[in-house]
């Protein structure tokens, strides 16, 4: 019983340094595409809008079920209603994704446009203590939104693809960051654990447990 409980928070700790561990090495592969993804920007392109068909078919056909448990209700019009639209859409981006690429290229540069002129204007109008960093933002998306829609529908196959790897990539380093800073936080906390015990033990307080050689 003594054997187990001296055991029992060193499991935890091997256990935690796992975890993180884990977490690490699922940030490096998120690099590791980001990267594939960055250097070959088409296929990435096409890759994400296929993955993001099939998230609108599983969405909607999720939906759909939902929309059937909650008959007789006022939901189960409009469940049914949104389901088959996402189902739809669905089918259109997996059938046609160079096209679903297109248009949401240009919809993100008009989001652009549309977002660096509010932030130019909103920055020249209110000059608050973030009129600088403002300023740069909006002169930033309207540059880019103009730079997207002046190759469109060219631009159309990288856009994406540069977006989505670098949302891999820029989530692979979170992860990466994450797990290193947690195995170091756990080996810290042991460590003092340890010299706790150590210097209670050597100091002869009552009730002290011995450290046991690792």
């Amino acid at each position: 019983m003594v054997t187990s409980r001296k055991a029992g928070p060193k499991g935890e700790t091997a256990k935690l340094t796992r975890s993180f561990g884990w977490i690490a090495a699922l940030g490096v592969i998120l690099v590791l595409a980001g990267v594939v993804g960055l250097v070959y920007t088409a296929a990435a392109t096409l890759t994400s809008m296929i993955l993001f068909g099939w998230l609108l078919l599983i969405g909607g056909a999720v939906g759909l079920m939902h929309a059937i448990q909650a008959r007789g209700t006022n939901f189960f019009w409009l469940g049914v209603v949104v389901a088959a639209l996402n189902l739809a859409a669905g089918v259109v981006v997996i059938r046609r994704p160079d096209a679903a690429a297109a248009a949401l290229t240009m919809f993100a540069a008009l989001l652009f446009l549309t977002g660096g002129v509010f932030r130019l204007v909103g920055s020249v109008v209110v000059r608050g203590p973030q009129f600088g960093w403002t300023l740069v933002q909006g002169a930033f998306d309207l540059l880019l939104g103009i730079l997207v829609l002046a190759s469109w529908p060219s631009s159309s196959k990288y856009v994406i693809g540069t977006f989505f790897a670098l949302a891999l990539l820029f989530d692979g380093l979170g992860l990466i960051a994450t797990g290193y800073g947690g195995r170091r936080i756990v080996g810290m906390v042991s460590e003092r654990l340890v010299d706790e015990r150590t210097a209670a033990n050597e100091s002869g307080e009552p009730g002290a447990k011995p450290v046991q050689p690792e």
